[in-house]
């Protein structure tokens, strides 16, 4: 079996949630798997190993556990983007899309020195709303955002596309038809 095909058979599918007709991508299930979990970051890393990355900034939640491994696995900082109001600091915040309206998520302003290279790392990527919003949060304090991260792409919404029209290289380990 390939890594995709061994990485996906991780991941539990449940329909229709949250919601009739959605096939949610249940990822806990590759996390609980320590060999699937290790297999994973160690692919999201690769293209970067040996390179220099300063932080790794990662989505609340699911994003703060990738994201922490991969920050590990590269010698880099990690950098939580949190829901508006979680964070203790001075704070720079931005809106962004969600499917029912509009959001805000916020980052410490000295959590990148302008100029660091950063990747941004989230379990999925789907419409892209949250994605773009914390790539450009992040320009917004100065980061270089040298790529995106997923483990999950979901094509068919077109969030790795909106992304890739930021400028930003975008690295899935999987795709699922649909939503």
């Amino acid at each position: 079996m390939n890594i995709v095909d061994d990485l996906k058979a991780s991941i539990r599918t449940i329909p229709d949630y949250p919601k009739p007709g959605i096939l949610f991508r249940d990822i806990t299930t590759l996390l609980g798997d320590a060999r699937a979990f290790r297999r994973a970051i160690d692919e999201l890393v690769q293209p970067w190993a040996g390179m220099k990355i300063d932080k790794i900034a990662g989505m609340e939640a699911r994003g703060f556990i990738l994201g922490g491994a991969v920050a590990h696995q590269l010698s880099a900082g990690f950098v939580p983007i949190r829901k508006k109001g979680k964070l203790p600091h001075a704070t720079v915040s931005i809106a962004y899309s969600l499917e029912y309206g509009l959001d805000e998520m916020e980052v410490h302003e000295d959590a990148v020195p302008a100029g660091e290279r950063v990747i941004l790392v989230d379990d999925l990527i789907a419409t892209g709303g949250t994605a773009v919003g914390a790539v450009n949060l992040l320009r917004k304090i100065g980061a270089n955002v040298v790529a995106c991260c997923f483990v999950i792409d979901l094509p068919d919404l077109g969030g790795a596309d909106k992304l890739r029209a930021l400028g930003v290289p975008v690295r899935t380990l999987m795709e699922f038809a649909g939503h």
